[in-house]
């Protein structure tokens, strides 16, 4: 319930509703914790302030783990969105995945009605202004207006919202995101708690009216995918054709005038910016600053719901005065006579340094204090979600004193997102690539579920009968593997003529199924035609997807666990915390101080941290031993 009936104390305090607070309360009550989650404003809870879009590169994968975990982000998102795509379908599996364009409106009152209807969840609106704690342990919250709620545990998830300022050419003002009041005060108190914080920044671009635009000036972009989404339980998908489409423009040598003559005038170039901005997500006189070799910028025009005439002009993020934004716009294709609903700005706000928490995002200093969401140094709407899942987690096995759940780096995304920012922190808003993963064809977006399911399971975060469901499609999986590498096909066989259709030369001695299959060209859709498959043993789409693509790639994916089995070598063996590192001989000055910063928990931890080379992780390996601490 919202604001009714709150208690004096909880499990759990979850502060923020943003995506990475909502995913994190509805997994500590999932997990039987009594939760209470405290948010500003709740009508804002899992709102969209940036692109109106749920996925992407790296992160449609993250979504997918999302839902096999037991999250909700992934079963929403199928539900409010005007557009699905499946990107990078000309290269491997291991970098496919998919991205939804979510109904910016639609999509948070659907997650809203979800978290007003989960058991063991209350939610106050209501402004967090210090942490209830001793020197060693967080045991609550203190609200602005001085009531005070004590928990088992805490999870700030603030966004960015701690100490936000709004930033538009020489004009800075106290605010958060889409015009919402910032958060004031609760940084200042966690500094003097002793926890370091950074200042980043962030940025969003203008909304267009639809009806300003001329589309002919564009060139369509339409959906490809209609029948999949990022939960493995949804069923009802959108048609091509009644998807919305979005257009891509280019900037102009005009725009790129306009941008250089104003420089002075932008809050970032202007030195009105303190925070640092995201490097894979940078403004357009940033773009146009780096870059300035390229005639032109692609941007896209996105529309936001279903229920609005508002167009997302994604790439164009920017902190000019409004006048000057207006004379970049109109020298856009399309949008000479643009009217702009809503101007771009710049954001700046608090951040928490990533070395101050470990694996399991509970802060070093206080027990029972944990970190999620934005307030880590991430960025974006994904990995905010499974970053308080996470934590939502943890922080159940933490009152519950159980070992926290810590992903590998071969398990998820979201063990490779951890994994960096506690052992390399950042210095800006960190954002998830395929190129981060050593291990991205072990983790691909279709295999999540065979990935961390049955760990959500085993964690109560995912039901029985969902459970069941799963281990019923295993099975038809292995009996479908079974198949393939039993039936043979010969000179005589009907597939011939498919293989022909192929331009592959008739066989002329028997080839199993499975070898067929590794074939270019070669589906299993088209090939099932040809195999004796029972009647009760089916698969969704999902599930033959995965089929061929453990077959085309087996012989690299089993390349990829033997790798992945070293590195687990590495991370099985512990480092005991109180080594003083400052004072070991061997080591390198910077390997020192990273250790001593860092304080990793095993020697894979320790040899992945940047500055630090295999010859201090050789004298680390002999200081252990000879002390017989492993």
């Amino acid at each position: 319930m919202l604001n009714e009936n709150i208690k004096n104390e909880y499990d759990v305090i979850v502060v923020g509703g943003g995506h990475a607070g909502n995913e994190a309360c509805l997994a500590t009550a999932r997990m039987n914790k009594k939760t209470l989650l405290i948010t500003l404003n709740f009508k804002m809870a899992s709102n969209m302030p940036c692109n109106p879009s749920i996925g992407g590169s790296a992160k449609g994968i993250v979504v997918r783990e999302i839902d096999a975990l037991g999250g909700y982000m992934g079963k929403c998102a199928d539900q409010e969105y005007l557009q699905m795509k499946m990107l990078n379908t000309k290269k491997g599996a291991g970098v496919q995945c998919l991205r939804a364009q979510a109904d910016k409106k639609r999509y948070p009152h659907n997650m809203q009605e979800h978290l007003l209807n989960t058991p063991n969840l209350d939610i106050l609106e209501g402004e967090v202004l210090d942490l209830i704690h001793n020197e060693t342990e967080v045991q609550g919250v203190l609200l602005k207006d001085g009531r005070k709620i004590y928990s088992k545990a805490v999870i700030l998830a603030t966004g960015t919202y701690m100490n936000s300022d709004i930033l538009r050419g020489h004009h800075k003002e106290m605010g958060g995101p889409d015009g919402e009041k910032p958060s004031i005060g609760l940084s200042d108190n966690l500094r003097k708690m002793g926890l370091r914080l950074q200042r980043l920044k962030t940025g969003t671009p203008q909304r267009i009216a639809k009806e300003s635009i001329d589309f002919s000036k564009t060139e369509i972009q339409y959906g490809n995918v209609d029948d999949q989404g990022f939960s493995y339980e949804s069923t009802d998908f959108i048609p091509l054709e009644k998807q919305k489409p979005c257009y891509l423009i280019y900037t102009t040598p005009k725009t790129h005038e306009i941008i250089r003559a104003h420089l002075k005038d932008s809050a970032m170039y202007g030195g009105l910016v303190e925070g640092v901005g995201p490097r894979y997500c940078p403004s357009i006189e940033d773009k146009i600053v780096r870059f300035a070799d390229k005639p032109r910028h692609q941007l896209f025009l996105e529309p936001e719901s279903y229920d609005n005439n508002s167009i997302y002009l994604q790439g164009f993020s920017t902190s000019m005065p409004e006048d000057v934004q207006i004379e970049m716009v109109h020298s856009l294709p399309g949008l000479e006579n643009a009217k702009i609903l809503k101007y771009a700005y710049a954001i700046e706000y608090d951040a928490l340094d990533p070395l101050e928490f470990d694996n399991s995002l509970m802060t070093k200093k206080y027990k029972g204090l944990f970190i999620s969401g934005q307030i880590c140094g991430t960025s974006g709407y994904e990995e905010a979600a499974g970053l308080g899942l996470m934590a939502g987690v943890n922080a159940s096995l933490y009152i519950d004193n159980k070992p926290p759940f810590v992903l590998q780096r071969d398990e998820a995304y979201i063990g490779v997102m951890i994994d960096d920012l506690i052992t390399k922190g950042t210095n800006e808003p960190y954002r998830l690539l395929s190129s981060r993963a050593e291990y991205r064809l072990l983790l691909r977006h279709d295999n999540a579920d065979f990935r961390l399911l049955p760990k959500a399971h085993e964690l109560g975060l995912v039901s029985d009968e969902r459970y069941n469901k799963f281990l019923e499609k295993k099975n038809a999986m292995s009996i479908i593997f079974k198949i393939l590498e039993t039936t043979y096909f010969g000179e005589k066989s009907p597939i011939n003529e498919y293989l022909s259709s192929l331009g592959y030369e008739k066989l002329t001695y028997g080839v199993s199924a499975k070898e067929v299959l590794k074939r270019n060209g070669v589906t299993f859709k088209e090939l099932k035609k040809y195999l004796d498959i029972p009647d009760d043993i089916k698969l969704d789409h999902i599930g033959e997807e995965q089929v061929e693509i453990y077959v085309k790639y087996e012989g690299y994916i089993l390349n990829q666990r033997k790798e992945a089995e070293k590195l687990h070598k590495l991370d099985n063996i512990e480092i005991k915390s109180d080594i003083d590192y400052l004072h070991l001989d061997g080591l390198a000055l910077e390997a020192r101080q990273k250790f001593d910063a860092i304080r990793p928990k095993t020697i894979g931890q320790a040899s992945r941290i940047s500055g630090v080379n295999p010859s201090d992780i050789n004298v680390l390996i002999m200081y252990l031993r000879k002390n017989r601490l492993i």
